[in-house]
């Protein structure tokens, strides 16, 4: 086993977790179900390539998409599971010349896509303060979801993944909780309890501004355009949080647990929100 530690060089750790679509086969283009209302070119089932896609498995509006409001492209991310399995599952094998494998190669993919996104926050949290006990146990889950995905496609598609994300998903809340104690000692945040939505906080639209968020449990929380402005977010959990449309301008997320380029494309910041180094800065903003 390769042993990973926090001063892994940080690009270097999430490098393989980052899309590359050069090296893909467009299986997000294909594979996804696509609805308009959600900001995709049109309403598409899966399986069926979007009206976009090219022969080279390029997009022929890539350049348009968010002056096209098509934000739904401009911000999914696979998290690099389109070139893993692309060029390594099926060695660059495409499904346009292999229609018959077509509709394994759909699953796989979303299959791969899962477990990359495990990766991340996995990586991610290994890069936390934490102790020997918990990035002992962080560093041989990432080995063991790696070796996962190195796995033939047909196993890939027998695997309980939901088991596995119990396992990934218990041991990120046993990190979560461990880091913002650290962060907080005996302070609290002064965040008040809000209503849910399926038991998910319901922050929609909420003004944070003059709200301490530093170390907060916003798992999950709807924060769609909510106001967050120049907010310290430090050592807060994000991981699940909708953040569409959420106005981080000035607001500093570089401390803040398990935050993903996707939820960052798909809020409002500016030049002076900090972020994770492992997150890229939207030429958006």
């Amino acid at each position: 086993m390769t042993y990973i530690n926090e001063n892994t060089f940080e690009e270097e750790l999430f490098e393989d977790l980052k899309i590359n679509c050069q090296e893909c086969f467009g299986f997000c283009c294909v594979a996804l179900y696509f609805s308009a209302s959600d900001g995709f070119p049109n309403n598409k089932s899966a399986g069926k390539p979007c009206l976009n896609l090219q022969s080279d498995f390029g997009c022929s509006i890539h350049k348009d998409l968010r002056k096209k409001g098509l934000k739904g492209c401009t911000t999914y991310d696979c998290f690099g599971a389109g070139q893993k399995v692309a060029q390594i599952t099926y060695a660059g094998h495409n499904w346009r010349e292999n229609p018959e494998l077509s509709d394994k190669m759909y699953e796989v993919f979303l299959i791969m896509r899962q477990l990359h996104e495990m990766l991340w926050y996995l990586k991610q949290a290994l890069s936390f303060k934490t102790n020997e006990k918990i990035k002992n146990k962080i560093n041989d889950l990432i080995t063991e979801t790696e070796d996962i995905t190195k796995s033939a496609p047909d196993l890939l598609m027998i695997l309980d993944i939901e088991v596995h994300r119990d396992n990934v998903n218990a041991l990120l809340r046993q990190t979560s909780e461990f880091v913002r104690a650290k962060a907080l000692g005996n302070g609290k945040t002064n965040l008040k309890r809000k209503k849910t939505i399926a038991g998910r906080l319901d922050c929609i639209g909420a003004d944070f501004k003059k709200i301490n968020l530093k170390g907060a449990d916003l798992r999950g929380a709807f924060l769609i355009a909510a106001d967050l402005r120049g907010n310290d977010l430090s050592y807060s959990d994000l991981i699940g949080a909708d953040l569409r449309d959420a106005d981080i301008r000035g607001a500093n997320l570089k401390d803040s647990l398990f935050i993903t380029q996707s939820q960052i494309n798909s809020a409002k910041g500016d030049s002076n929100t900090i972020l994770p180094k492992s997150i890229v800065r939207p030429t958006s903003w």
